[in-house]
């Protein structure tokens, strides 16, 4: 309650009506007035007031106040007031047995008030006893007669709500009053502030002090006493501090009135209450609280009176987290777990929505029944669309309390470890390992581990899912050796020994980074004609194989096997271990497998060593097909799988793949496969030349998966592709920024370090640093070929350190690295890479280089290479035009327009070469040089810079936008702005700022 100091403030109105009520007592007018309200409105602190008030007046003052502990006690209230009477009364009535229709005292009393006015002051009536409830309601059907006045106050509905209170005909001509305390406005809590910490509250906190107590003065007081206690002032940085203390305070009120309340049916039901008051109503929280005598109404009137209950839908008061709380810490919680148990029970069978349920259950003991696991996984879902991810995780984990199958388990177990691969990454982990080690787990599930592993940085995992004995992952014997051979005359088979090779090594790159200059070597001396056993045999196929078993156990054995070897190679390019100590390497991908994940890791292998092109693109088609078995599909496989289609230019392919991964993804919940979906379709539009939606997906993929929780071996991979991003998006300042940001030093030992070495190279590259981008596209190279990758589609490190080397005078390697990348292209047979390569080689050369810029023209503009044909042709108009023949960019222009059906396809071959930015850049490599810019050059914006050269080169708007793919009032709408920002008044003086006065 509230306590005797408390100031009371906003209430002007209340004490003009106690006053005026006083004055006519002394005029032998009678009244009655009841204050109600909440708890600690100050309800009795302004009937003190009063009472203080009428002593002064010379009225004569008989107080008491009733309590809970005194509810059972016979006229308990009577004996108070009337003992300054008559010393003996309180014998007289507790002693004295009890007649019908008796009153004692209640004479003397008005007859005593006849010769003096006299306020009768009662506090806290809703604790009224019986006995003195018909006691004062017969005082006040007596009241006319006498010169009295009977002034009470209450909390919310009383027990037994006096009949005076509400104006009967009882009272017959004494004024009737009914004073309603409200909580105290924002300005009230203002002056409270200003009172108590004596200077003013800035308005975040007196709002927040407002919102926080609700305006009730007696939490606003007791809090501003602790708050001032701290010597803290009341200023906006202590507003958390601030509400630190109200939930204090609100839980001692809390406390002390459930310490007064004694009737225990009244507990029982304010506990079950305070578990499941916002899901059920009240009687059938009666009904969970058990069976009991005490009618519904009274069981509301007593939780009322007590202030742990409002009237607005039988639900705790507006404190609910703090009054709950303090209310059911007065439980063993054994018995708060079994109550909670019963509850959900209830609520479930009253059809209850599934959160609801689910939140009971989590606070619940096990209940052992199969709809409590269904309901907790519904509100799992429900949690994750709603993006709560720590409750959809507590759901999981609550459900794993209860008796569950092996099997059922064991997908809890996965589908928990999806959602903490984002929140609690090292949780997961542990969790995962226990399903990789166990023996029991369902089929396909110890598959599905790894590679959530996978998808969360962890490598160890695919060893940990190593089998013992030979013929196991980690031997270096044949991975089917333990497959039994076909029967006799079922069909053909391969030899124990051929099965056992693996193609997919044999083509790649010499590994280990033993030379220094990764320009010295390819890593393969296989030729584009040569193929692969996997590619030509095709008379035994797993199906055969395992038909041959006959037992699904055995079958579901060996394609579990064929995918763990599938992620261990994925987790060997992740992270080459093999050269530490005690680390077997990994096994050969097996030869005959119909297994999708192995055709999607073996896909990704051809391409990285750059041979079997149509292998590589059946493969990686083959890696979104069905299992044969029925197994589900592995997220990583088909990633790397999409990843093989970029480089095969199949680039429309692999984004379909992509919806559909993102599709299943969403409807999984599974934030991190979300996230590296999200990553690599961003990295497949910088290579499509779309960095406007390759920085929508980044922010996207950041959102499902914060880069702080992201994994050091993802690291170097998702900055190069913001990096990227930011420069072709026109923020060169924050893809400063990103190169700038260190990286964790696990980063530094993983493939991924190439991006982020080849990105920072092209960033050097944009700010004129030769230098620095050579260092940077070397160091690029000699990750990758420790990796085993010479593919020049991957990143065409070569062609861009040799336009650095160029660059800095040294023609000789500029030459020998573009040759080289010109012959791996070639074995590699895409039109996009040998283009890229032809290209890089035309800037370099010095001989014959507008024949070569043509051959690089026409082989680009058969792929899907956008960006890198839109620099063939500015290069090559560049050349033609210090030779005066610019037909031939024209003409090749309007043949691809016209053969492409005025679609211009293609990206940047993995984060491809830039146009030359607006300044800063130097002139074309080996050509004559360019006039010096005009003034405005620098303002122009990248997509107008690109615009004005192709519109200088003699280019019709109608081609300028099927070579942009943009409409043709896009490309108008940049040269007006090329053309305010040059001060010039057409494309006659462009072209002669662009090439001089001779025009060309």
């Amino acid at each position: 309650m509230a306590p005797p100091d408390l100031p009371l403030f906003e209430r002007d109105r209340e004490q003009a009506v106690l006053s005026a009520v006083i004055g006519e007592l002394r005029s032998g007018r009678p009244a009655l007035v009841t204050v109600t309200g909440e708890p600690g409105l100050g309800q009795n602190e302004l009937l003190r007031w009063a009472a203080g008030q009428a002593r002064a007046r010379g009225v004569h003052v008989l107080a008491a106040r009733a309590t809970s502990a005194e509810h059972e006690l016979r006229y308990g209230v009577v004996a108070q007031l009337l003992a300054p009477e008559a010393r003996d009364i309180a014998t007289r009535l507790f002693v004295a047995p009890q007649r019908p229709g008796g009153l004692p005292g209640l004479n003397h009393l008005l007859t005593a008030c006849h010769d003096r006015p006299t306020l009768l002051v009662v506090q806290d009536v809703q604790w009224l006893d019986p006995a003195s409830l018909r006691w004062l309601e017969a005082l006040a059907r007596r009241l006319p007669r006498a010169p009295l006045a009977l002034l009470t106050s209450t909390t919310g509905t009383a027990i037994d709500r006096p009949e005076w209170s509400v104006g009967t005909p009882l009272t017959g001509l004494a004024s009737t009053i009914e004073l309603a305390l409200p909580p105290l406005t924002t300005s009230g809590v203002s002056a409270a502030v200003r009172t108590v910490c004596g200077v003013p509250g800035d308005t975040d906190f007196t709002d927040a002090l407002a919102q926080a107590t609700r305006g009730v003065p007696a939490v606003v007081h007791e809090v501003l006493l602790r708050f001032t206690r701290t010597g803290c002032a009341p200023r906006a940085e202590h507003v958390e501090h601030l509400r630190a203390l109200t939930a204090e305070v609100v839980g001692d009120h809390a406390a002390q009135a459930l310490s007064e309340l004694r009737d225990p049916v009244a507990v029982d039901v304010l506990r079950a209450l305070a578990v499941c008051g916002d899901l059920l109503d009240f009687p059938l929280v009666c009904t969970l609280a058990g069976l009991h005598p005490v009618p519904e109404a009274r069981l509301r009137a007593t939780l009322m009176a007590s202030g742990l209950l409002t009237p607005r839908d039988g639900s705790p008061p507006g404190h609910d987290a703090v009054v709950r709380a303090r209310i059911l810490e007065e439980m063993p919680a054994a018995d708060r777990a079994d109550l909670y148990a019963r509850a959900a029970r209830l609520a479930q069978r009253v059809a209850v929505a599934d959160q609801g349920i689910a939140e009971l259950l989590l606070r619940a003991r096990p209940v052992g029944a199969p709809w409590a696991v269904a309901t907790l996984r519904r509100g799992f879902a429900a949690a994750l669309r709603s993006g709560r991810r720590d409750r959809a995780t507590a759901y999981l984990a609550r459900a794993l309390d209860e008796p569950l199958r092996s099997e059922e388990r064991a997908r809890v177990e996965l589908q928990l470890a999806s959602v903490q691969m984002v929140t609690a990454p090292t949780a997961a982990e542990r969790r995962l390992h226990g399903l990789i080690r166990s023996t029991g787990t369902g089929t396909g599930l110890r598959s599905q581990a790894v590679d959530l592993c996978l998808l969360g940085g962890d490598t160890r995992a695919a060893r940990l899912a190593q089998p013992t004995g030979p013929g196991t992952l980690g031997d270096p014997a044949p991975c089917d050796a333990d497959v039994p051979a076909p029967r006799r005359g079922s069909g053909t088979g391969s030899p124990p020994g051929r099965r056992a090779r693996a193609v997919a090594g044999d083509a790649t790159a010499p590994r280990g980074g033993n030379t220094s200059d990764p320009s010295h070597r390819d890593g393969s001396d296989e030729h584009p004609e040569r193929t692969t056993t996997a590619d030509n045999d095709a008379t035994v196929s797993e199906r055969d194989e395992l038909a041959t078993v006959g037992d699904r156990h055995e079958l579901a054995t060996v394609s579990e096997r064929h995918e763990l070897i599938a992620l261990l190679r994925v987790a060997r390019f992740l992270r080459h271990e093999e050269t530490c100590p005690g680390v077997p390497p990994a096994p050969a991908l097996p030869e005959h497998s119909h297994s999708p994940a192995v055709a999607g890791v073996r896909a990704w292998e051809h391409a990285m060593a750059g041979v079997h092109l149509e292998a590589s693109r059946r493969l990686a088609r083959a890696a979104f097909a069905p299992d044969p078995g029925g197994r589900p599909p592995l997220v990583t496989p088909r990633l790397f799988a999409c990843r093989a289609l970029f480089l095969t230019d199949d680039g429309d392919e692999a984004e379909a793949h992509l919806a559909t991964l993102l599709n299943e993804a969403h409807r999984q919940r599974a934030a991190i496969a979300i996230a590296h979906v999200l990553a690599v379709r961003a990295d497949l539009h910088l290579r499509h030349g779309r960095p406007d939606a390759a920085a929508r997906d980044l922010a996207a993929a950041e959102a499902e998966l914060p880069p702080a929780r992201l994994h050091p071996l993802f690291v170097p991979y998702w900055a190069s592709l913001n990096l990227v991003a930011d420069l072709q998006n026109g923020r060169p300042d924050r893809a400063r920024e990103i190169a700038a940001r260190p990286v964790p030093s696990l980063s530094e030992e993983c493939a991924t370090s190439a991006y982020l070495l080849f990105a920072r190279g092209v960033l050097a590259r944009s700010e004129d640093d030769p230098q620095r981008a050579r260092a940077y596209f070397r160091a690029c190279g000699r990750w990758l070929l420790h990796y085993g990758c010479v593919n020049p589609a991957v990143l065409p490190w070569r062609s861009l350190a040799a336009e650095a080397a160029h660059a800095l005078g040294d023609d000789a390697e500029a030459l020998r690295l573009t040759r080289e990348e010109v012959r791996l292209a070639a074995r590699w047979g895409t039109r996009s890479a040998l283009g890229r390569a032809e290209l890089g080689l035309a800037v370099v050369i010095r001989e014959n280089r507008t024949e070569h810029f043509r051959a690089a023209v026409a082989t680009l503009s058969e792929s899907p290479a956008r960006t890198d044909y839109t620099r063939a042709v500015l290069e090559l108009a560049s050349a033609e035009s210090a030779e005066a023949e610019r037909r031939t960019a024209l003409a090749l222009t309007s043949r691809r327009a016209s053969t492409a059906g005025g679609v211009a396809p293609g990206p940047l071959p993995g984060f491809s070469q830039a146009l030359p930015a607006p300044a800063g850049v130097p002139p074309g490599r080996g050509a004559a040089p360019h006039p010096r810019p005009p003034a405005g050059w620098p303002a122009l914006s990248p997509a107008e810079h690109e615009t004005a050269l192709l519109a200088a080169s003699g280019l019709a708007n109608r081609e300028i936008a099927t070579t942009l793919s943009v409409t043709t009032r896009a490309v108008e709408l940049r040269l007006s702005g090329v053309y305010r920002k040059l001060r010039i008044r057409g494309r006659e003086e462009l072209r002669a700022l662009r090439y001089g006065p001779e025009g060309g």
